[in-house]
């Protein structure tokens, strides 16, 4: 059995047997209280009489940033062994800390994914904040906080003053006592500034700094450190942090907390290195660390958040009036709607709320989402183009992975901007999925129920439009009404695409009769079921008075095609919106999205599904959707227990009684041909008194120049709030 000796800045002394690599190594700790003179005489009684000597807590040398300053008495300490090696981890500190992150990432993908890290010290964890970097750009230094007690204040502990008095700082440490150097567990002398450690997701760095100088209520942290003990986790746990990270690779099969040091681990390695002449070089060590197999240990310490899935979802406004209704800009109603609008596209994405409570019914998976939202309403997106709001799905990507959400779902609009989520999803780190699988799925669903509810007995003889069916969602819906119904029309604004994807269901579904147009007009006049889902502005989509007795409109686009006072011109025509889906469990939104409570647009509902299953990979994306994915994902959403919604229309439940009354009417025009014309015609009438809209968008008349001067004012005042809620959030 090898023996190696550990001198600790406690006071304790106590031996251990571990098992590393194959070999069994007795260690006997012993506590020096952090005197030279004690340490020095211990390493002169273990000389020649152990294989390696471990310096815990008692650094030779100091690293901050890119500076190294030898520690005046550290540095002396090897050099009283004559026989026996003396180390202090620092040989394999660096290289340990940075594979440990490499290896939690893959065993927590995005655990560290765009977090606020505050490294708590960086003092000799160089390699920790190196590997950081990888994963994060939001880095900050708590070193002039805890070893000079500095306050907080702006440009405190970033990279750029950390360069600049790294010097500075080590010569004032160099001949600084190893307890200040390694603080230990304890109460401080003074409070430390608290904003720092508030502000941050991740405290990495040691343990014994982290007890001692954060303050008490740590909830949601992670903290990441070389080694911890039960104790350290019991305090840890009740000051409420939720994942601690213990880097260091475990001495015991048995025990995989993490609990042993890098100056410990550095010793068992010199212990085993299969020639004792070898010098101590990075070589020798990286062959050594080469056989270490291990996980870092990772513990949830809060039981209600672990094996919890996380997913985001970025909505919008889908005009200015919900702009008006956000509790932060309710003042913006006093000022005009279109410079509101123009302004509110500018803001980057802030965070709505977190959605709780969904659960399998299946598998028990939990999940929680979180919801994002642009400030662009539809309109400023299709005025500013794709790479506008590219760079602001992108910054939403990254504030979903600081949320620990592994995918993302891109909501209403932002699904169909420029190439449908593909930019998107090379540019980010995290999954992304427009949802428009799960949408064709429901909707499709849906529209079957609705011309059911309508009286239909046999859809197979009846006959389908779909509207905008060259788009993403449209197309694939055409293909799989084609192979239910077999005869559709289809129309789109893009004659090229039409005559492709008429061939497509022709191959697709032989015999299927297929029409093609470019506007709806008369053609609505002879269709059972409508689809429509454009992305038009400005435009009359479909001209409702002209549907046939009975007919069904499901309006996938959102915003919708087909408003409100339109409908109730054709009181017989049944308007629903796509097919809303009811997520599994007691889900609470934590925001009103605009929808009963647990019911979800499909696409919101695709990324939870998603997320219930453990499928965080790019999933629905650009505008050929694949009809086995559609498929897969109603299995799916079947599987976890997502079901469809009730049928709405404008916001509303659809009664009994109301499709009862829509059913009357539609027999008794259809029993009356002449009584129907005159309803047509009246129908038609009172249109021409309703603007000619989609969207719920009008033709812009442009903005009155004078507010312009107003306008710099509302962004600052926008801004200000926005920052102000950023940094609660």
């Amino acid at each position: 059995m090898k023996q190696i000796a550990v001198i600790h800045l406690g006071e304790e002394d106590y031996d251990e047997v571990v098992s590393f690599l194959g070999t069994e190594i007795r260690v006997r700790h012993r506590g020096c209280g952090g005197d030279g003179a004690r340490a020095r005489a211990l390493i002169t009684g273990f000389d020649g009489k152990v294989e390696a000597i471990g310096l815990d807590g008692l650094p030779g040398q100091l690293q901050l940033g890119s500076t190294i300053r030898p520690h005046t008495l550290g540095n002396t300490l090897p050099t009283v062994a004559g026989k026996t090696p003396v180390v202090d981890g620092n040989g394999i500190r660096a290289g340990l800390e940075r594979w440990a992150v490499i290896l939690a990432d893959r065993a927590e993908p995005g655990i560290f994914a765009e977090k606020h890290v505050l490294m708590t010290p960086g003092l000799n964890h160089q390699g920790l904040a190196q590997a950081f970097h990888r994963h994060t750009s939001s880095i900050r230094y708590a070193d002039p906080i805890i070893y000079f007690g500095l306050p907080d204040f702006p440009g405190v502990g970033n990279q750029r003053t950390l360069d600049q008095a790294a010097p500075l700082t080590l010569e004032r440490l160099q001949d600084a006592p190893f307890r200040r150097l390694l603080p230990q567990t304890g109460e401080p002398g003074h409070e430390r500034a608290a904003e720092p450690f508030y502000s941050a997701d991740v405290l990495a760095g040691d343990i014994g700094a982290i007890r001692r100088y954060a303050p008490r209520s740590l909830r949601r942290k992670t903290v990441v450190v070389e080694w911890a003990d039960q104790a350290d986790l019991d305090d840890l746990q009740q000051r409420g942090v939720s994942i601690v990270v213990t880097l260091m690779p475990t001495l015991d099969p048995k025990d995989n907390l993490g609990r042993w040091s890098a100056a410990v681990i550095e010793a068992v390695l010199v212990a085993l290195r299969r020639d004792p002449r070898a010098p101590l070089t990075e070589d020798t060590y990286l062959d050594l660390m080469a056989d270490i197999v291990w996980t870092p240990g990772i513990r949830y310490l809060q039981p209600d958040e672990a094996g919890i899935n996380r997913f985001a979802f970025v909505i919008h406004p889908l005009n200015v009036s919900f702009i008006h209704k956000h509790p932060l800009f309710g003042w913006t109603r006093y000022l005009p709607d279109e410079l509101v609008e123009e302004v509110a596209a500018y803001l980057p994405p802030m965070y709505v709320s977190k959605i709780t409570g969904g659960v399998s019914q299946s598998t028990g998976q939990r999940i929680e989402g979180h919801l994002i939202t642009l400030g662009a309403t539809p309109r400023m997106m299709m005025k500013h183009g794709a790479n506008f709001t590219y760079k602001r799905l992108n910054q939403a990507a990254r504030l979903a992975e600081r949320k620990g959400a592994r995918v993302m779902g891109l909501g209403a609009f932002t699904s169909v901007v420029g190439d449908a989520g593909i930019t998107v999803a090379h540019e980010a780190d995290i999954a992304i999925t427009s949802g428009n699988s799960l949408t064709v799925a429901m909707t499709l669903e849906a529209a079957k129920q609705a011309v059911k509810l309508m009286g239909a007995t046999d859809l197979t003889k009846g006959r389908a439009m779909i509207v905008g069916a060259t788009g993403s969602i449209a197309s694939v819906c055409s293909r799989l009404i084609a192979q239910a119904i077999g005869n559709v029309v289809l129309v789109s604004i893009e004659p090229e695409k039409l005559l492709e994807l008429k061939r497509v269901i022709q191959n697709e579904t032989p015999g299927a009769q297929v029409t093609i147009a470019t506007k709806a007009g008369d053609l609505v006049a002879d269709c059972d079921l409508i689809v429509s889902a454009t992305s038009a502005f400005g435009q009359r989509v479909i001209d409702i008075t002209r549907c046939k007795p009975g007919a069904v409109i499901c309006d996938v686009a959102r915003p919708p095609d087909i408003n409100p006072a339109e409908a109730a011109l054709r009181p017989d025509v049944l308007v629903i919106e796509s097919g809303e889906v009811i997520i599994p469990g007691d889900v609470d939104f934590g925001y009103d999205i605009g929808l009963p409570p647990k019911t979800a647009y499909a696409c919101l509902a695709e990324t939870a599904c998603l997320a219930t299953e453990g499928l965080f990979v790019d999933y629905t994306l650009g505008r050929n959707i694949s009809m086995e994915r559609v498929k897969e994902i109603f299995k799916l959403a079947q599987k976890h227990g997502f079901k469809l919604a009730g049928l709405r229309s404008f916001e509303q439940y659809i009664t009994e009684a109301n499709l009862a009354e829509k059913r009357a009417l539609a027999d008794r025009y259809r029993a009356d041909p002449t009584r129907f014309e005159q309803v047509k015609a009246d129908a038609a009438r009172r249109l021409q008194e309703i603007p000619v809209m989609a969207k719920g968008v009008r033709q812009a008349n442009g903005i009155d120049k004078r507010w312009f001067t107003v306008g710099a004012a509302v962004a600052g005042g926008v801004l200000l709030l926005l920052s102000n809620r950023a940094r609660n959030s």
